[in-house]
């Protein structure tokens, strides 16, 4: 498994390889926003970090790239909630 959340722009999707098939976050672009909709993770391997690695790259991302982030997907403002060190990303 790779441990690299790649940006496919060209899907606007962020993407984690596993050996399950791609961990996946879709995401809309407007004006300085990164509007992140929905999170995936192969079912077979939920409840392991995956989604957590997943979206920690993509939010790590939206800082070098200067955006900031809607969580419309739960699984997203959960983990900022949890992680406070990403709350100045929140729009």
């Amino acid at each position: 498994m790779s441990n690299s959340v790649v940006n496919d722009a060209s899907k606007n999707r962020f993407e984690l390889e596993t050996p399950a098939g791609p961990a996946t976050a879709d995401y809309r672009l407007d004006a300085g926003v990164m509007t992140i909709y929905h999170t995936e993770v192969p079912a077979p391997l939920r409840g392991r970090g995956i989604g957590g690695r997943l979206v920690e790259g993509a939010l790590n991302e939206a800082r070098k790239l200067t955006l900031k982030v809607v969580p419309d997907c739960w699984f997203v403002r959960e983990f900022i909630e949890r992680n406070p060190q990403f709350r100045d990303l929140l729009r």
